[in-house]
């Protein structure tokens, strides 16, 4: 009886982390989406007050993308090793703003 829990188990805890995987990719796209509207309208802010040069702006997008690399490293090194399951989750480079 044993032996028939350990499968199921094993499935059980399979589809968990499935799941904790989707969520921290879904929670990784938004915080870099927040993190390029944060900047966006502190740009926007500083311009209208005249603070920021328009030569620094273009720094901005390098910074983001240096986040956004950081942050799928970290995504990487949180996947199991040697899982040899399909993942069925679209992986997309793209930045939506709204």
């Amino acid at each position: 009886m044993v032996a028939d829990m350990c499968p199921n188990r094993v499935e059980e805890l399979e589809s968990r982390v499935q799941e904790l995987e989707a969520s921290v990719e879904g929670l990784t796209d938004e915080l870099i989406e927040c993190k390029v509207r944060i900047r966006e309208l502190e740009n926007a802010s500083e311009d209208d007050l005249g603070f920021v040069p328009a030569s620094e702006q273009s720094d901005d997008t390098d910074e983001v993308e240096e986040s956004v690399e950081q942050v799928e490293a970290a995504s990487e090194e949180t996947k199991p090793q040697g899982d040899n399951s399909t993942d069925n989750t679209e992986e997309t480079d793209d930045i939506i703003i709204a």
